[in-house]
């Protein structure tokens, strides 16, 4: 891993915010950390300092929440939805290949539950093919594969320190790079342009505030040295419930690809289960959360707000979301509670008929 450099100065003399950035530069092995008011704000910031605006194309995931498809639309650029993998996992990349056009400059990686399929084999394109590789790890801090975090694989990470994730400070994000003149850009950009960078001084262009205040800094400093202690526990919450409901039929247990070691932000099944949409909307009306039945995860090619950017089935994307049963955890999940949903999932499949 590169080793933390000095960062441009932030023009808002915020302490907490600068001292935050070395620390997750330091904590994640990447010469730069930018931090933002969220993580959708981070994809957007780093879209813009990748240059990527409007009548540029963006590939990226059907299998995504709206959020990352939300952050293309506000940089200005447009998103094209990508097929999941033959076996639902990451992009497809002889679709990716046919989607790529003279408009086309990055790709979005999505990491949903903390699972980073196929980010190898995208980064591999990417560099052959020139395109920028933005990794959306909101939900995969603390996920390594093939001994590297996810959300540095690519040109930049970008992560989210909303309540319920590893780090967390209610709200905020952040974004991890090893190129500065992109880390400066990031710096710029999210602060109205207040601050140089290579190609741009100060001033120069337009920018948003995207700033973290000060006191949601301090409070993700204090969060961040917790950190290898939350990532355990949020790996020791996962490993309990699939003990206790592996072996349920009706349930697949989603394994890890190879070389990746999972964050446990969800725990994963595949549900051959007839209507299985309709059951996961039936374990959240009975208290257990999942993103299909708690958070209406949809394919985004289908979602209603996304309707304007599709252009086509994607069958597999589509197959994979409704059939995902992905359990998040907060730290806040005790271990009766993880034995209560384990006992509700095991009793509610055995009895569902449609």
């Amino acid at each position: 891993m590169a080793a933390a450099v000095a960062r441009m100065p932030n023009p808002s003399g915020y302490q907490e915010v600068t001292a935050l950035e070395e620390e997750l530069a330091a904590a994640f092995g990447t010469r730069r950390a930018v931090a933002v008011s969220s993580g959708t704000a981070a994809i957007t910031t780093a879209l813009a300092a990748c240059g990527i605006g409007a009548g540029d194309e963006v590939l990226l995931p059907a299998v995504t929440v709206v959020m990352t498809v939300a952050a293309v639309v506000a940089a200005g650029a447009r998103p094209v939805f990508v097929e999941a993998g033959a076996d639902g996992r990451g992009l497809d990349l002889a679709d990716l290949t046919a989607k790529t056009g003279p408009g086309t400059k990055a790709v979005i990686a999505v990491h949903l539950a903390g699972r980073t399929d196929g980010i190898h084999d995208v980064a591999a394109y990417t560099r052959t093919t020139g395109l920028r590789l933005i990794e959306d790890a909101c939900q995969a801090q603390g996920t390594t594969t093939r001994g590297r975090p996810a959300g540095t694989v690519g040109d930049t990470g970008c992560f989210s320190l909303k309540d319920g994730k590893i780090i967390a400070c209610g709200e905020g994000g952040y974004l991890l790079t090893d190129d500065d003149a992109l880390g400066d850009r990031a710096a710029a950009y999210r602060t109205h342009w207040q601050s140089p960078a290579p190609d741009a001084p100060a001033g120069s262009r337009l920018g948003v505030n995207y700033r973290l205040a000060e006191p949601l800094a301090a409070l993700a400093r204090h969060n961040l040295q917790r950190f290898p202690e939350a990532l355990a526990h949020r790996r020791r919450q996962a490993a309990a419930l699939h003990r206790a409901v592996d072996g349920t039929a009706g349930l697949e247990p989603i394994a890890a690809g190879d070389g990746d070691i999972p964050n446990g932000y969800s725990a994963l099944w595949r549900l051959t289960l007839p209507a299985p949409r309709a059951f996961a909307a039936h374990l959240a009306g009975l208290g257990v959360p999942n993103s299909v039945g708690t958070h209406r995860l949809t394919a985004a090619h289908l979602h209603p707000a996304c309707s304007g950017y599709a252009t086509g089935d994607l069958p597999r994307a589509h197959a994979t979301v409704d059939t995902l049963l992905a359990v998040p955890f907060t730290e806040h999940d005790t271990e009766r509670a993880i034995e209560q949903w384990a006992l509700t999932i095991r009793q509610e499949a055995a009895a569902w008929k449609s």
